[in-house]
């Protein structure tokens, strides 16, 4: 794979189960680029190695007045120059291009995961932590990958110079041969504790980037009630933990460093002392001395690499293991899901939408708003009708320390059924297109008007009327007087990141148009206009209704508004329908459902059960406690 042909057709199926075993997946899908890489760089180390040798052997040519054999010396010296430098070229090629296309895998997995767990995904995992692994991580990954190949072919390099040292100069080659694996290891006992201090800090880092990425998304917020500086202050103690965390991991990898610097040193004074006193007592030639002080002075470059494996590993494994833990999520459980005979048959057009676990009913073609006293659980109800797992409160579906096995601890129960199909056992781009959740904080990608509404769709509903529906005039008003001179049609106006320049109320509107525009056979809303006025809601309501006409629409929501409109209205107590009826229905028969929507307190619901003797009575004691 080249960079050229990025991205990748099928990025593949990762092996999720632990942060070494992607990583080693990660290997495998690159093998070819590997054993380029290894190749060059055993060209370039190759000649490296051999380069003490050619001087040596140049020094005993001069020594012995071989005019000839210097020749010879100085040719063999221009190939391992070319040697040296074409292969260092290839190698940083081939090695950058490992990297680039491991995080690109890396990255093009990650999106994949994304689009298949929608929003759930950040309930499962941290927003901080999601940002660190499509970001940091991804690099990390790369850096290792890309990594392996230089270091295998150093080893190559060292191995090399070791066993040509033994046998061109054996009394200095024992004494190389033994110092230079002891240099190498000497770092092995540092390793763990300079792991563990480089995981405290990029956890620091993540928990500061959640609460930057919070601060920053609530900044209009904060700023009306003046809370800014105070999580201003928050994010620099945040920011100074991270801080001193990398002053601590530093240090650590500088006495690593430090060890990498002094013993080869130490080996090289020793080697230089003991050649020395070898040559003076005529035991070995100067060419041999020379060549065996180049040889260990020559090592320390591959030995740097020694350095850089351990610490691309050990900066790379956690990264792995973030990035397998979200990998690993889905959107049920596997082995909750009966096996399947077959391909799973597309549910016939018309079919009732169904969910077994909360007993929760919206007929096909009818629109049905559904009530939670829980604003917690019509959130994850939605999700669920999407074809989610429906999460318990307390994140029992996060997975594993490791990221492996189930997402989810807590039984979800069987999947929900459009049609008598399950959704679990549809693949995921059909389910998606047939059933479409909007949840109550839905995103606006910046770019223009057009290119928001430019969503896959049927073809049955016009921007227009969508736009229409949603009551989006005055916000098509605000965005064309917001655009650049020259722009006469709003649906040309940009939209800033995630709509900041527009009002919650107005970019809950577009959102809404952009789910009436794609026209799916089920839309399910959760609180499309809690941020809007009670006069745009009624006009949104109709709107809704009429625009959607013989297509399924389950609402969530606790708006009278909403609710009067709807053809059956479904009221969800303790994660399990409680009662059906229309609203003035449920108004006047189920005092729970009179609590949610009309907000009524304990006492006041006590009133309204009371007979006109009994609420005499009770008004007097109130009067006479009062």
């Amino acid at each position: 794979m080249q960079i050229s042909d990025l991205p990748y057709p099928d990025p593949g199926v990762p092996d999720a189960r632990s942060g070494p075993r992607f990583l080693l997946w990660l290997g495998r899908g690159q093998l070819g680029g590997q054993l380029k890489s290894l190749a060059w760089g055993m060209l370039h180390f190759g000649g490296v190695a051999g380069l003490p040798y050619a001087v040596g052997l140049g020094v005993d040519a001069v020594v012995d007045r071989a005019p000839n054999r210097l020749l010879l010396v100085g040719g063999l010296l221009v190939l391992i120059g070319v040697a040296i430098s074409v292969g260092d070229a290839m190698l940083h090629r081939t090695a950058v291009t490992n990297w680039i296309t491991a995080a690109a895998r890396v990255q093009q997995l990650l999106a994949r995961k994304t689009a298949e767990l929608g929003s759930a995904l950040t309930r499962r995992v941290a927003a901080g932590e999601v940002v660190a692994v499509s970001t940091g991580d991804v690099e990390k990954i790369g850096w290792f990958v890309e990594a392996v190949s230089r270091f295998l072919a150093a080893v190559f390099a060292v191995v090399l110079v070791c066993v040509g040292l033994v046998f061109y100069a054996p009394e200095l080659g024992v004494v190389v041969a033994v110092g230079v694996p002891l240099i190498a290891l000497a770092s092995l006992p540092l390793l763990p504790r300079a792991t563990r201090r480089a995981d405290v800090q990029r956890e620091k880092a993540g928990r500061a980037t959640e609460l930057a990425s919070d601060t920053v998304a609530g900044l209009r917020v904060l700023r009306g009630i003046g809370g800014e500086e105070l999580f201003l202050g928050r994010y620099r103690e945040a920011s100074q933990e991270v801080r001193r965390a990398a002053v601590r991991s530093a240090r650590m990898w500088a006495l690593i460093s430090a060890i990498q610097v002094v013993l080869p040193g130490l080996l090289l004074i020793t080697v230089v002392w003991y050649g020395a006193s070898l040559a003076l007592d005529g035991r070995i030639a100067v060419g041999e001395l020379v060549a065996a002080f180049s040889a260990v002075a020559t090592l320390l470059y591959p030995l740097r690499h020694f350095e850089e494996i351990a610490m691309a590993y050990s900066f790379s494994r956690p990264s792995a293991k973030r990035a397998a833990r979200v990998l690993s999520l889905t959107r049920t459980d596997p082995a909750e899901r009966p096996a399947q005979a077959g391909p799973v048959v597309e549910p016939a057009a018309g079919g009732d939408l169904y969910d077994p676990r909360t007993g929760l009913l919206a007929p096909a073609g009818r629109f049905t708003a559904v009530v939670c006293g829980d604003p917690d659980l019509a959130g994850r109800l939605a999700e669920r009708l999407g074809g989610h797992a429906m999460e318990d409160r307390d994140g029992g579906d996060r997975g594993g320390e490791d990221g492996g096995g189930s997402d989810r601890d807590a039984k979800d129960g069987p999947s929900v059924l459009l049609g008598g199909v399950a959704l679990d056992d549809l693949e995921l781009d059909t389910a998606r297109r047939l059933v479409l959740v909007q949840d109550k904080d839905p995103v606006l990608l910046s770019g223009t008007l057009r290119e928001l509404l430019d969503v896959p769709a049927s073809g049955a509903v016009e921007s227009d009327a969508a736009l229409a529906a949603a009551q989006c005039a005055d916000v098509l008003d605000a965005l064309l007087q917001s655009a650049p001179d020259g722009v006469e049609d709003p649906m040309d106006a940009r939209i800033t990141e995630r709509g900041r320049s527009l009002s919650g109320g107005q970019r809950q509107r577009l959102a809404l148009a952009r789910s009436l525009v794609t026209d799916p056979e089920v839309l399910v809303l959760d609180e499309p206009t809690s941020a809007v006025d009670s006069h745009t809601e009624a006009r949104i309501a109709d709107g809704i209704a009429a625009l959607r006409g013989g297509r399924t629409t389950v609402v969530l929501a606790s708006s009278p508004l909403l609710l009067d409109r709807a053809d059956r209205v479904v009221l969800i107590d303790g994660g399990t329908v409680a009662a059906v009826g229309t609203h003035r229905e449920l108004l006047h028969r189920e005092p729970l459902y009179r609590a949610v929507v009309t907000r009524e307190t304990d006492e006041e619901q006590r009133l309204a059960g009371l007979g006109l003797t009994e609420l005499e009575e009770a008004l007097t004691e109130i009067e006479e406690s009062a």
